[in-house]
């Protein structure tokens, strides 16, 4: 696997995909100079778990700004203070937040201060230490979840086989419309994900390196989880 360095984006289809990029989608890189400086601080050992669990929820809200830009909107007819015009409202029902627990309730405040309105599911999954492949254990979400915009959410993409499942459980249920939001992505992550789910669009805050031999990456920030519930 070659090292990709952080800032080298628009190669990485080059190197991974081998000319094919129409097929996939380009991940967007949320590299907004506020977001990289939140990241340095969520990066070091240094940050307690208050400070931790508050900037993941930060960055879960920037990242929520740029992956609602296309969301589809209707015309309503409202009454100002000082006459009536035609505005614009979001189209349909309001979109459905889906944290992968446990890391991705981490989150979940922060997509919900820009999208108060939207209901949350879940799906349960841990990785087996051996095998590094995950394995579900949890699945409640709203039964017109089909016919809702998802949001999915996990602070981390590292081997990408959590992101995998949890987009299979929502494919199964009739979802169509599905964004996926990470803050940090490991490159053979994001290319497992995007070869068995190329409809699927990734929104993170950074590209890393690469993973390590115990699949976590680097330099990342360790395991999210723990640091955000401050069990470790």
């Amino acid at each position: 696997m070659p090292v990709i360095s952080k800032f080298d984006y628009d190669n990485f289809y080059d190197i991974f995909f081998k000319g094919e990029p129409n097929i996939m989608k380009k991940p967007f890189i949320l590299d907004h100079p506020l977001v990289q400086h939140k990241l340095s601080i969520l990066r070091r050992t240094s940050t307690g778990t208050k400070d931790f669990r508050e900037l993941i929820s930060e960055i879960g809200t920037l990242l929520c700004y740029e992956a609602t830009r296309d969301i589809e909107l209707e015309p309503v007819e409202i009454e100002t203070p000082i006459c009536k015009c035609t505005a614009k409202q979001i189209k349909g029902k309001a979109p459905v937040i889906v944290p992968i627990l446990r890391a991705g309730l981490g989150m979940v405040d922060g997509v919900q201060k820009l999208i108060p309105s939207a209901r949350v599911g879940h799906i349960g999954l841990y990785r087996d230490e051996e095998t590094a492949q995950p394995i579900e254990y949890f699945c409640k979400l709203p039964v017109d979840i089909a016919d809702c915009r998802v949001f999915l959410v996990d602070p981390m993409l590292a081997t990408g086989g959590s992101a995998i499942d949890a987009i299979g459980q929502l494919k199964k249920r009739g979802v169509k419309n599905i964004s996926f939001l990470c803050i940090i992505a490991a490159p053979e992550g994001l290319e497992k994900v995007n070869v068995a789910h190329p409809d699927v669009q990734i929104y993170c805050a950074a590209l890393d390196d690469h993973l390590n031999e115990v699949n976590y990456i680097v330099p990342g920030l360790g395991d999210a989880g723990d640091r955000i519930f401050g069990t470790k």
